[in-house]
Formats: C-alpha cells, structure tokens, sequence
C-alpha cells in the first residue's frame, strides 16, 4: 500500500513538473509570436506581411525544438519510429493520422522536428477558449479552427455541413505561400470505447475517417502537396492519458510512418463528382483497414 501511494505521488510530481515545464516554454514563446503577429496585422503592407509570417514560421521551429529536448530528456520512453528517412525539410505534406490521445499532437510535433515543415493542425474552434495562450499561438500561426455542431443543429441548418469544408478550403489556401505539413487527426475526435460502439467501426482499434477535409485540402494543394505521410500512433493496451504520458508511466510507444506518393487518383472535386467521392473514400478506409492491422500485429509484440 505504501509502495502504491510513493509511486502515485511521483508520478503525480513527475507529471506536475514536465506539464509547468511545457507551460513555460509556451508563455516564452508566446510573447514573441504574439509581437510580431500584432506588427503582422498593425501593418498592412504585402512583403512586410510575408517577412512577419517567415519570422514566426522561424520562432514556430525553435519553439517545438526547444519543446522536443523538453520531451527527450524529461519522459523516459522507449521510442520505435520507422519511415523518417528521406523526408524534406522545404517541402508541402499531407499527414493523416489516428488519434488516440492529447499526447499525440506532442509526438507528432517531436519526431518530425527538424525533419519537415512545422505541423499545422486543423483544431477546434472551442479550443479558443477553452485552450488560452496555447489555442491563440495556432490561431496566430494560421492554424484552420474548424466548428463542431451537433446533429440537432445540422438539421435546422444544413448548410452548416459545407461550413468546414470552406474553412479547410480558406486554410489551405494560406499554405501556399510557404512549405507546410497540414496535420489531419481524420477520425474527427480522440478514441474511445464509447465512440467506437456508438459509431460501430468496422474496426478495433480506430474510429470511421472522415475523407471530406483532407479531400478539400488535396484539391486546393494538389500542385504543392507531394506526399501523404500516414502515421500510425501505438501506445501500450489500454486507455492511455495525457497524465500517463507526462508522468512518464507510458514506457514505449510505435510510431510507424508510410509516405505515399499523390498520383491524380488522389486529386478531384470531392463535392460535386460522386465517383471522385466514392473512390477517395474507398482509398481512405483502405488505408484505415491496413493501420487497424497494423496496431493488432503491434500489439501482439509489445
């Protein structure tokens, strides 16, 4: 009994310190990002608009760079990454991933530092304040916020449905002034039991993908994006935590990274053909098939 108190207090310490950590190095970056984007806005001129958005490009980086070592040598963890090899550092990504946990967006952002453009993800737009500081950071380096309606809602305002999508549409349109990874958690929310069975996915261990964002975001980027890099996230059996994560209690995880290259049975109109339509989203729960495998062979060895 006393083993179990000790060892939930330290880990209690443990996550307590890394998240002040975390927190500290997000107020210190902040601030500059928060400068140079108010000077960004002050100041309407076209090149100092492009010379303000590389320079909070460049603070981006080394802020998830700082955030990297912050991770590596606070949360003692086995990492087994496979696919890192031959990514560009100045170069436009498509990465869809599955989504099992608020510390997804801190691996994800650590294992492909320094390897390609920084991620931007499309987030929730009750993030802006349910998330200060952190949420207002992406809305100024133009992260996408996208909205979340209930069904109720979408039956009184269908048109509603199209909202995201020309949010997304807007969104990647800014991504073609400089080289960027476009992150996509496409299953829409983080996993659990209770929206697996809700949803009854035909598979164990992922929700449905949904095509509709990463299609428009394909559509719109087609001539910049190159590759789509499928990234499968496995964390031990179990419901696993951010706490977990922090605490260091999480003592390996797989990351299995599969570059894809776009040919133009990628590239269409998602709206308005429904053969388009019909074959994205074919190719999308094939690839969600192949990463469920993938996750239960995974598992077996961990």
């Amino acid at each position: 009994m006393f083993k179990v108190v000790v060892n939930n207090l330290y880990r209690f310490l443990r996550a307590s310190l890394t998240a002040i950590l975390y927190l500290i190095s997000l107020i210190v970056w902040f601030i500059p990002l928060m400068s140079v984007g108010l000077l960004r806005f002050i100041f309407p001129f076209t090149k100092w608009r492009q010379w303000t958005k590389k320079l909070m490009e460049h603070l981006h980086r080394v802020w998830l760079r700082s955030n990297y070592f912050l991770l590596k040598y606070l949360i003692p963890m086995k990492w087994e990454v496979t696919g890192l090899d031959q990514l560009i550092l100045k170069e436009w990504y498509l990465l869809i991933s599955n989504h099992q946990s608020w510390a997804d967006i801190l691996i994800l952002q650590s294992i492909f530092s320094n390897k390609i453009p920084p991620l931007k993800f499309f987030l929730k737009r009750e993030l802006l304040w349910t998330l200060p500081i952190a949420s207002w950071a992406c809305w100024l380096l133009d992260f996408p916020f996208m909205h979340r309606y209930s069904k109720t809602k979408l039956a009184q305002y269908p048109e509603l449905k199209n909202k995201d999508i020309e949010t997304a549409k807007k969104a990647s349109a800014q991504f073609k002034k400089i080289p960027t990874t476009v992150a996509n958690f496409v299953e829409g929310t983080r996993f659990s039991k209770e929206k697996h069975d809700l949803q009854k996915s035909p598979y164990h261990y992922l929700l449905r993908p949904k095509a509709a964002g990463i299609a428009s975001s394909l559509a719109i980027l087609g001539d910049f994006f190159h590759k789509i890099l499928n990234v499968t996230i496995i964390y031990p059996p179990g419901k696993v935590s951010l706490f977990d994560f922090l605490s260091g209690s999480i003592k390996k995880i797989i990351i299995d990274v599969e570059t894809i290259t776009i040919t133009k049975e990628w590239r269409g109109d998602y709206k308005n053909d429904r053969y388009y339509r019909i074959s994205f989203q074919k190719k999308l729960n094939e690839l969600w098939r192949k990463k469920d495998q993938l996750i239960k062979l995974k598992l077996q060895n961990f």
